[in-house]
């Protein structure tokens, strides 16, 4: 069987081609869609269906976009209500793409759509499974997303039918199928998934703690609930986006590639209240950078923390990014529904020191210089990993406020005693740098290499536990 997976690693995110015959399916696109064209085009097939697991909560989809340029229809499982026309297809019901048919399997639970796609080759054998969110490499997709669109459908009622899915319509399949889900490690969508990105079915029943032959709904329940957090703002708004529809990616990035000149930059600033988003790395955002402007680099998992810093999805945004990486920013923040980047300094931040503009720094210090630091006047130390992350192992005596919280924790950062700020290697930390500095905080001093390299001195450090959860 022909099925390739498309992997997106700052997104944790997996599409997949399927191509038999002339005929090629796209199952869960991301939003610029030329690569799947390019993909078909290289086949010399014709995209006839775009299969969507479900309305997705970290992304949104590209199956709009895909449709209008290739004539695909789009289908989604059964009690799917999309606000544009598409086919909702029914449990069981079987499509043909070329030699290969594709089954629809409902297994409501992460939402009340979710469905999986039973892919069965030419010969009529049962080949793999896209699982969507439904099923994970370690794990399953959490049941607490739905409740925040609609509110009457509870964690514990979605994650009774999930248990129920599970059991009825996936277990009961063969060993051999591969399981193709839709995110790997690093997606917020479940607690504990495999850096791995397939496997077989047989193999995650025996080591997928979801997947128990002999676990009870009730203990199902409550072990899939813990270590739970918050999901990220801007799952529900990715969601209503991929529900009712949203603008191309050609007239988003029309709108976000004006070439801005540093007074231009400037004037757009002040007259606009556009977010100054800096895209480049922490290191030379802390040597120099546009003062008021924010910092998260593309180099990390960019789309992921624009979602969860910046609260208003459409925010007109300002970017700052290394020459010729403007096409890329907007691309990424389009993924998560920032479709409102209005436009970018021309040059770069280099542009902006020609035009011998003002700008800020950021005090930093190794691991090294935090070592003796610490050891000789024992300074207010901030950690902004996540709880889980904090729970696992920290400097002691450091206070924990994970950089997903700042915005509603400003208060806890003094203004008058200096203190030190961490994460894990230092990409966070400047995200959390970059916003104190810009809501009026100079009394600070980043750790470069986090606590990964602090972890290699002399500087006491509380029991390691195993963490239970990765969000």
């Amino acid at each position: 069987m022909k099925i390739e997976q498309i992997y997106t690693g700052c997104l944790a995110h997996a599409a997949y081609y399927l191509e038999s015959n002339g005929e090629a399916a796209i199952f869960d696109p991301l939003r610029e869609v030329q690569p799947y064209i390019d993909r078909a085009k290289k086949d010399n097939a014709r995209i006839k269906y775009v299969f969507e697991t479900h309305f997705h909560a970290d992304f949104v989809s590209g199956h709009l976009d895909l449709r209008k340029k290739t004539g695909a229809q789009i289908v989604f499982g059964p009690t799917a209500k999309p606000g544009y026309d598409a086919l909702v297809a029914e449990d069981n019901q079987v499509f043909e793409i070329g030699g290969y048919k594709v089954k629809v399997l409902h297994t409501p639970g992460h939402t009340m759509e979710s469905t999986t796609y039973l892919l069965i080759d030419e010969k009529g054998k049962e080949h793999g499974l896209i699982t969507g969110d439904t099923l994970f490499i370690g794990d399953v997709g959490r049941p607490d997303l739905a409740q925040h669109v609609v509110s009457e459908l509870t964690e514990e009622k979605l994650a009774g039918y999930l248990y129920d899915s599970l059991r009825n319509k996936i277990m009961p399949l063969g060993d051999d199928l591969i399981v193709y889900p839709n995110h790997g490690a690093g997606s917020a969508c479940g607690k504990m998934m495999s850096k791995e990105t397939t496997d077989t079915l047989g193999h995650q029943k025996k080591v997928n703690y979801a997947l128990r032959a002999d676990m009870t709904k009730e203990e199902f329940i409550k072990e899939l609930l813990t270590g739970l957090t918050s999901p990220p703002a801007y799952f529900p708004k990715n969601v209503m986006m991929n529900i009712k529809g949203y603008e191309s990616l050609d007239t988003v990035m029309e709108r976000g590639t004006q070439a801005l000149t540093p007074e231009a930059f400037e004037a757009a600033a002040n007259e606009t209240g556009a977010l100054m988003l800096d895209t480049r790395d922490p290191e030379d955002f802390a040597k120099g950078h546009v003062p008021n402007s924010i910092n998260i680099g593309l180099n990390g998992n960019f789309a992921q923390w624009v979602g969860e810093m910046v609260p208003d999805i459409k925010q007109e945004i300002l970017l700052i990014t290394y020459p010729d990486k403007e096409k890329e920013a907007i691309t990424r923040l389009s993924r998560v529904g920032y479709d409102h980047a209005i436009g970018f300094l021309k040059g770069g931040f280099d542009s902006w020191k020609i035009a011998k503009k003002e700008f800020g720094t950021i005090n930093r210090m190794s691991s090294q210089e935090f070592a003796e630091m610490y050891t000789a006047k024992k300074p207010l130390v901030i950690d902004i990993r996540k709880k889980s992350e904090y729970d696992s192992e920290h400097v002691v005596g450091a206070q924990n406020i994970p950089l997903n919280e700042i915005n509603g924790h400003l208060a806890e950062f003094p203004k008058d005693t200096p203190f030190i700020i961490y994460c894990a290697g230092g990409y966070r930390s400047m995200i959390a740098a970059s916003i104190l500095k810009q809501r009026g905080w100079d009394n600070f001093t980043d750790v470069v290499e986090g606590f990964d390299e602090i972890s290699n001195t002399a500087v006491d450090r509380t029991d390691y536990v195993c963490p239970t959860t990765m969000l």
